[in-house]
C-alpha cells in the first residue's frame, strides 16, 4: 500500500509559489489604498471649497452679517457645519454649508484626536498663494501633508 500526501519538495515549491504571489499583490494593495485616499482628499477639498464659496455668496447677497473691511469669509472652518443665522429669514432659521468638517485623509496619525478641522492648512484672503497662510478669514483649504500624490503633485498643492 502506498502512502498518499506531498512530498517535501512539492511543499516548498508550493510555498516558493505563494511567496511570489503574496510579494507581488502587496504593491497593488499599497496603490489601492492610496488611490482610496486620494480620492477622498479630493472629494473633502471639492466640498469644504465650494461650502466656502457659498457662505460668501450668503454674505454677498446679505444673508449672513459681513463688518466693514471683512472679505465675507467665514471666520473660521467649524462655522460652515455649525451655521449661521439668515438675516433674510423672517423665522431667523440657520443657514448650514455642510454636514460635517471632513477630515484630512493624510493627516499623520499623531494628530487623531484633533478636531477634523485642525488637519487642514487654511489660507486666508490676505495671503498669497505661493506661500499659504492663517489669517482672520478662510479663504482656501489644503492638505498639510509633505507626501506626494501619485500624478506627481504634492498634495498641499492639490
Amino acid at each position: 500500500m502506498r502512502m498518499r500526501g506531498f512530498t517535501l519538495i512539492e511543499m516548498v515549491i508550493a510555498l516558493a509559489i505563494l511567496g511570489v504571489l503574496a510579494s507581488v499583490a502587496l504593491p497593488l494593495t499599497e496603490l489601492a489604498v492610496t488611490r482610496a485616499k486620494e480620492t477622498e482628499l479630493r472629494r473633502s477639498l471639492r466640498d469644504i471649497r465650494t461650502a466656502i464659496d457659498a457662505y460668501k455668496q450668503a454674505v454677498d447677497e446679505g444673508r449672513l452679517p459681513r463688518a466693514p473691511g471683512e472679505s465675507g469669509y467665514p471666520k473660521k472652518l467649524a462655522v460652515l457645519a455649525e451655521g449661521a443665522k439668515d438675516l433674510k429669514n423672517p423665522k431667523g432659521e440657520m443657514i448650514y454649508f455642510l454636514r460635517r468638517i471632513p477630515r484630512d485623509p493624510f493627516a499623520e496619525e499623531a494628530g487623531a484626536n484633533q478636531g477634523a478641522a485642525d488637519t487642514w492648512g487654511k489660507r486666508s484672503y490676505a495671503s498669497p498663494p505661493q506661500e499659504p497662510q492663517e489669517g482672520e478669514d478662510v479663504y482656501d483649504v489644503y492638505s498639510r501633508s509633505a507626501r506626494t500624490g501619485l500624478n506627481g503633485l504634492r498634495y498641499r498643492d492639490w
